[in-house]
């Protein structure tokens, strides 16, 4: 009968215990300097996969990721700058084209064509000003897959050029991450074929 009564006292001391971490977890998210992407919020104490797969607008680049099987990239340590297409930057593309990008005979160019949306390193928007202005009005940025971006400014809004002369607006800039930073924008990039 003892044992019965302390087992019902440890199992009860062990829920509210669980029940206190989970609070002061939910507390400290809340703390957080949080931006609001896809009607999610986004935690600079979580790495870029992490904030992502809640982001209703980045369902197309989360599935392309995976298939791409960069996931584990993603979610090390970096830092890396992010240049996150949304899904309506994904329907801009020729019908079909995602489809194609995702057949597992296609994984080496969508593999290129994401890593063309990555930059090594943390830059945030400031950064990337201060570059632009350095640069008389465009910043050449190395991607992680070997091609170039152009960042350049047009009134308040910075822009993203790809090698073939297509830009992205950033919408949602320094959406900060624990292994670098996103940068959201309307448009995909291509790497020059």
């Amino acid at each position: 009968m003892k044992t019965v009564k302390l087992s019902k006292i440890v199992l009860g001391l062990s829920v509210m215990l669980v029940a206190n971490l989970g609070l002061a977890q939910d507390k400290k998210m809340m703390k957080e300097d949080t931006k609001m992407v896809g009607g999610a919020a986004m935690y600079p104490s979580k790495n870029i996969v992490e904030n992502a797969v809640n982001s209703k607008d980045h369902t197309t680049l989360v599935a392309a990721v995976k298939a791409a099987e960069l996931v584990d990239v993603l979610q090390s340590e970096g830092p890396f700058t992010v240049f996150a297409p949304t899904n309506a930057a994904f329907d801009k593309l020729p019908m079909g084209t995602v489809d194609t990008l995702l057949k597992p005979e296609n994984k080496e160019q969508l593999q290129t064509v994401l890593k063309y949306h990555v930059v090594a390193g943390k830059w945030n928007a400031k950064e990337i000003l201060t570059l632009i202005e350095k640069g008389d009005g465009k910043a050449v940025i190395n991607t992680v897959s070997g091609g170039t971006l152009t960042a350049w400014k047009k009134g308040k809004d910075v822009y993203v050029t790809d090698e073939n002369g297509n830009s992205a607006k950033v919408t949602i800039a320094d959406v900060n991450q624990s292994n670098g930073v996103i940068h959201v924008i309307d448009t995909v990039l291509l790497p020059k074929a």
